[in-house]
């Protein structure tokens, strides 16, 4: 067994829009996650958002990477896809909804620039079917790829000899990832998906 100073440093990361419908799938996986699920203390679980190269810092510290996104894979709305390392890159250009996002390839670009990108790299993609229903929910075929994405991602932490444990007890709103009534089940509230 690793000491914990020498394990593997790993992000947990959503990223995507929660305005845009489906757009916002990566962002709720991972406030899923963080929600039934507690890791040890060197696994980061983030929501990035559409925060951009602002990520660059999260990744340089990373040794390990889990990426939540709606990709346009060009299968069956809600179908997941793993794609692992150096196929990471070619999937991570997925349609920006405006001129000023940076897509996640920018960001893995600009950390493997400075030579401190993740050394191994999963992104869990789901196809998406609406990216255009502005404030809209996720649609139900992707919504119901959530808690098998999550499951995917528990495989790839205990790989990495970081397995998450479920939590005995919900969190308290104090801990949560997201708050102020943009959380999956208050967001939603009246909110008619596809």
């Amino acid at each position: 067994m690793l000491n914990p100073k020498d394990k593997k440093r790993i992000l947990v990361l959503g990223i995507g829009n929660i305005l845009w419908a489906d757009e916002g799938f990566g962002v709720r996986v991972v406030e899923e996650f963080h929600r039934r699920y507690a890791t040890d203390d060197n696994v980061t679980v983030l929501d990035g958002g559409t925060q951009g190269l602002y990520l660059v810092s999260f990744l340089e510290q990373a040794d390990c990477l889990i990426v939540f996104d709606a990709i346009d894979y060009g299968l069956l709305p809600g179908q997941l896809k793993l794609v692992r390392d150096d196929e990471v890159p070619k999937f991570t250009a997925a349609k920006k909804v405006s001129l000023h996002q940076t897509g996640f390839q920018e960001v893995l670009s600009a950390a493997d620039l400075l030579g401190r990108r993740p050394r191994e790299l999963a992104l869990i993609g789901c196809q998406p079917l609406d990216l255009e229903h502005w404030g809209g929910p996720l649609t139900a075929p992707v919504r119901l790829q959530i808690a098998p994405a999550i499951e995917l991602a528990c495989k790839l932490l205990a790989q990495w000899d970081s397995p998450a444990k479920p939590r005995t007890a919900p969190l308290p709103a104090s801990e949560r990832l997201l708050a102020n009534n943009i959380d999956h089940a208050n967001y939603e509230i009246g909110a008619q998906p596809i």
